[in-house]
């Protein structure tokens, strides 16, 4: 009996994401963006493990929620903006190792950032590995819109330069179809012997073959652009992809067809979560000027709008009557405010839309009709969110979503 190789898939995320805040736990398609790379790995037939390496404890409850494991976390040294991809899976590979004697014959790398991965992709790759035993790895690739023959690079003096170096005399001059073929690593997988690794130093090696990854699914997300382009081809549901399982999956909520109540948490939604303690013991916290605005704009539409709060600081107060909201502060039990604030108001739950940050505002998330995090908001309030803003707490997320409710209006 031939033993089956061991095929283990490594999803990789870090906490940290300096152009999109908390990337890796947005929204897509009502998962976190993390979700699609576990699914299209427990999907795969040929893969016998999938681990989640992450230095964010958050990350890691999602992945666990979605059937990863998560056997370690990942030193803050290896979680840098410059952090390269190598010393992850070295690190990954020692670690099973020793701690497990866990010794896997192929490593299936599975980027985030590429979440429309075809239906078969992975062991796809697998087997073009495995059909090839000098082959160092596989590498998605597909065939890009401009080829590298007609780019150019800055010269010494100011005048652009040929960005390669060919036996063509003028290639940028040549039609498209006399030129070599050219490929475009998409991201979405790479399998890997481990020995490329461990003993080569590399996650290619020399000997690499390509898997052909059709156009159509090669959407890299580090925008919110990319967010956009992403769930409009997923609605378009021409798209063969592995949709996400488990006890995280859910399904986003749409806006309710006529809002009758906006509420507000506070801090970590009108101020940016950092607090300015004075030497007398006061406290001062940074807000938006912007969202003055939009919520003076948004109430001559006659919504009512309310802010409930935990904090017991008098700043909450103030900023409220500047801002002329209606606020309960305070509050030991958020859900229950919420739920008796409905009550009052004779308004339906399914008709109030919440706005929060935090754990303690998953409560009010579930009850509410629908649910709004700002950008920066922590995991679990991500992951109950209907929609996440594009802009961090005190940094004009209020602003943005009287924008967006404003829009709806018209």
């Amino acid at each position: 009996m031939v033993k089956r190789p061991e095929i283990l898939a490594v999803v990789q995320a870090r906490g940290g994401s300096k152009g999109l805040p908390r990337k890796n736990l947005r929204l897509l398609g009502g998962h976190p963006l993390v979700a699609y790379s576990i699914a299209s790995g427990l999907a795969a037939r040929s893969v016998t493990r999938v681990i989640m390496s992450t230095d964010d404890e958050e990350i890691a409850q999602v992945a666990l929620q979605y059937g990863a494991e998560v056997p370690f976390l990942r030193p803050p040294e290896l979680a840098r903006d410059d952090t390269l991809d190598f010393p992850l899976f070295e690190h990954a590979i020692r670690w099973l190792a020793e701690s497990e004697n866990y010794h896997p014959d192929v490593i299936v790398q599975l980027r985030p950032t590429t979440p429309l991965r075809p239906r078969g992709l992975i062991d796809e790759a697998v087997r073009i590995l495995e059909s090839d035993a000098a082959a160092d790895c596989v590498r998605g690739v597909t065939i890009p819109k401009q080829t590298p023959y007609k780019m150019w690079r800055d010269g010494d003096d100011g005048c652009l330069l040929p960005l390669m170096d060919t036996a063509f005399a003028e290639p940028f001059n040549m039609p498209r179809q006399q030129l070599p073929m050219a490929y475009w690593q998409t991201g979405h997988v790479d399998a890997i012997r481990t020995t490329t690794i461990t003993k080569k130093g590399s996650l290619t090696g020399t000997r690499v073959r390509p898997v052909m990854v059709d156009g159509n699914y090669c959407v890299d997300i580090d925008t919110l652009v990319d967010f956009d382009l992403a769930e409009r081809a997923m609605r378009q549901k021409h798209l063969d992809i592995d949709v996400p399982q488990g006890a995280g999956a859910r399904t986003l909520r749409a806006w309710p067809k006529q809002i009758d109540l906006l509420v507000f948490d506070f801090d970590g939604v009108f101020t940016d979560n950092r607090v300015l303690v004075l030497e007398d013991g006061r406290e001062a916290a940074w807000c938006n000027r912007g969202d003055g605005m939009g919520l003076s704009l948004l109430r001559d539409t006659g919504l009512p709008m309310f802010v409930l709060s935990t904090e017991e600081n008098p700043i909450v107060l103030a900023r409220c009557r500047k801002l002329q909201l209606e606020c309960r502060h305070g509050l030991a039990d958020k859900r229950a405010a919420l739920i008796e604030l409905a009550r009052e108001r004779n308004v339906d739950l399914s008709r109030v839309v919440y706005v929060g940050n935090d754990v303690n505002d998953v409560g009010c998330m579930e009850a509410a009709g629908f649910a709004v995090a700002v950008a920066d908001a922590h995991g679990e309030a991500l992951a109950r969110a209907d929609l996440v803003l594009s802009r961090p707490g005190g940094q004009g997320a209020v602003r943005e979503l009287c924008d967006l409710l404003l829009q709806q209006m018209r």
